[in-house]
This record gives C-alpha cells, sequence and structure tokens, in this order.
C-alpha cells in the first residue's frame, strides 16, 4: 500500500500530465477557430482544458485532510472552492431549464387562441460552449415544448471553428419555424468576420434571418431589428408600417427597448445579451451588470415608456467557462 508520500507524488505528476494535455488540446482547437486574436482564443481555451485539473483537486482534498497532509481548515477549503467550481464548470452548464411566462400583448382583449413562442439567445457556438451535447439537448427540450414559433435573439457565435454549418445540423431537427436575428458577437463586436460563415450556417439548417423583416401571423406581427453595438437597431420607421395588429421586436440587446417610438399598441420586445449574469455572486455581478447594460437589464420582464422587454438568460458561456446559479434557459413566451 502506497503512503501519503508517494499518492501525493503521483497526483503532482498527473497533474503536470493533465496541465500539458490541456495546453495542446487548447492550441489545437485555437488553430481551427474563426478569430482575429489567436492569442486571445489560446488563452481562453486554456482556462477551458486547465478546468479539469478541478476534478482531481476535488477528490485528491479530502483525502488530503483524511491522511492529514493537508489541515482540516485547508481540506475544507480546497474541498468546497473546487466543488463550486467543479459544478459551475462541468454541471450547471448542462442543465437546459424551461420557464414559461405568460403575456397578454393587447391591453384591450386576449388573443383568440395562446401562441406559444419559444426564446433562446447566445448559444455562443465555440469556445465554450454550443457544443453537440447541449445543441441535442437543447432540441429536444425544445420539441417537448412544441412551440408555435422558435425565435433566437442573436450571438450564436463565439469565435466558432470553421464547421459551424456541421455543428448546426441537429437545428434541422426542430419542429416549429425558427426565426433569427444576430447580436453583438456575430457583428465583430467584439469577434472575427464571420457573417459569412453564420449566414451560411444558418441557411442551409433551416433558421430564417428576419433582420430588417417582417413575418406575419393571425394575430399580430414580428420584426427582427438589427444589434444596438452594431449600429443597426434603428426603429424610427416603425409609426409608418401597418399598426393593425401588435408587434413583437426580435433584438439582441434589451437596451434597445429604449429606441422604440410611441405606437398605437405596445410592443414586446424579445431579447437576450445579459446572460443574466452567468455567474451570480453577491456585488461583483450586479457591478458587471452595469457594463454589459446600460439600462439595468438582467432577466425577465421589464416595463419601459414605450414598449416591454423580456430578457432570456440564453443557453451559452463568454469571457469564462462557468455558468452559476443562472442556468441555461428556455424561455416560453405564452401570447394571451
Amino acid at each position: 500500500m502506497m503512503n501519503i508520500h508517494s499518492v501525493v507524488f503521483y497526483f503532482y505528476i498527473a497533474m503536470a500530465l493533465l496541465a500539458g494535455w490541456a495546453v495542446y488540446q487548447a492550441w489545437i482547437s485555437q488553430t481551427n477557430t474563426e478569430t482575429i486574436h489567436p492569442f486571445k482564443a489560446f488563452v481562453h481555451l486554456l482556462a477551458f482544458y486547465l478546468s479539469y485539473l478541478l476534478i482531481p483537486l476535488f477528490f485528491f482534498s479530502l483525502y488530503a485532510g483524511f491522511q492529514g497532509y493537508y489541515s482540516w481548515h485547508e481540506a475544507i477549503f480546497v474541498f468546497l472552492v473546487s466543488g463550486v467550481l467543479c459544478y459551475a464548470r462541468f454541471i450547471e452548464p448542462h442543465f437546459v431549464h424551461v420557464k414559461t411566462t405568460q403575456y397578454q400583448i393587447q391591453e384591450d382583449y386576449k388573443l383568440l387562441k395562446p401562441v406559444r413562442i419559444a426564446l433562446i439567445a447566445d448559444l455562443h457556438i465555440g469556445l465554450f460552449s454550443g457544443h453537440e451535447r447541449q445543441l441535442k439537448t437543447i432540441v429536444k427540450r425544445l420539441n417537448e415544448q412544441k412551440p408555435d414559433l422558435v425565435v433566437v435573439a442573436g450571438d450564436w457565435t463565439y469565435e466558432p471553428e470553421n464547421t459551424l454549418a456541421e455543428e448546426l445540423e441537429v437545428l434541422q431537427e426542430i419542429n416549429a419555424p425558427v426565426y433569427s436575428v444576430n447580436g453583438n458577437h456575430d457583428e465583430q463586436y467584439p469577434g472575427p468576420p464571420i457573417q459569412n460563415l453564420l449566414r451560411h450556417a444558418l441557411k442551409v439548417n433551416n433558421v430564417i434571418d428576419i433582420e430588417g423583416q417582417i413575418v406575419e401571423f393571425e394575430e399580430f406581427r414580428l420584426i427582427g431589428v438589427g444589434d444596438l453595438w452594431a449600429g443597426k437597431a434603428d426603429m424610427r420607421f416603425m409609426p409608418h408600417l401597418p399598426q393593425d395588429k401588435p408587434w413583437v421586436i426580435l433584438s439582441h440587446n434589451p437596451d434597445t427597448v429604449d429606441m422604440i417610438p410611441a405606437l398605437p399598441s405596445r410592443p414586446l420586445m424579445l431579447s437576450g445579451h445579459t446572460h443574466g449574469g452567468q455567474v451570480e455572486l453577491p456585488w461583483l455581478t450586479d457591478y458587471v451588470m452595469k457594463k454589459v447594460s446600460i439600462l439595468g437589464h438582467k432577466k425577465g420582464l421589464y416595463r419601459h415608456e414605450h414598449a416591454d422587454v423580456f430578457v432570456t438568460v440564453g443557453t451559452g458561456m463568454v469571457g469564462v467557462p462557468f455558468r452559476f446559479r443562472v442556468p441555461p434557459t428556455i424561455d416560453i413566451i405564452e401570447l394571451i
């Protein structure tokens, strides 16, 4: 039977080998990524793969505590920190939640038949998220909800690989029409010039780009509005459009709601962008959110002067490969 010193020695050898594997995987993945910042992509991917070190560290902290190699205070601290990080890295990002919100789109009367809109956003297919396992889960959960339509409020990508069209093939299994607009990461704010790559990937997988387009439904109209940070969110033309039905507006950044002019009926805007903070920590998350949304949007329904906006927390990750207390979510907006 090995003594504690032998176990510690082999533990550090294993950690060193795992770290070497992480460096190799980050380098290989970076070379396949459509990015204008190769070093930045490499650093982010390195953090992604180095996070696998958390798993052996989590179990080793228990062993080291029992064997006296760590004091109990040290063992408990390492155990808790590595455990929380393991949860945020390997568990929560893969549990796709579904939330339903009813919304009366006409103040004076209800629709003849409720309309179920599935809202998703911020898939961020690329460095950290949106890969085959998660996309299959999203499609499965979408089909379980039997929506009348699916809308994607932008940020499809996060420096994706050049196989984006193949990665999105699973979207063809969605049993409802899918409408989409781009987000800031799809428009180089920040990010590589992947508009043509994304446009092709969406087209061949039956996703309908409605930026600047109107889709007619029996009791409302859906309009796609471009990204605010990309300077494509001008809505001064809306009062000149037909106003015999209420509007549902699809636009990535919820702060775009401030640009909606006064209309005869109050529109509902559907957005993403904020990730709900992605990692929910006291004080720190609220501070970061002030940089993301000037108007203070985070998640859920907000009422503004000329319109309401619903903000989904999305399904993907940027910056750090963690979600904590903000699980990936599909929002079902039931218009009544």
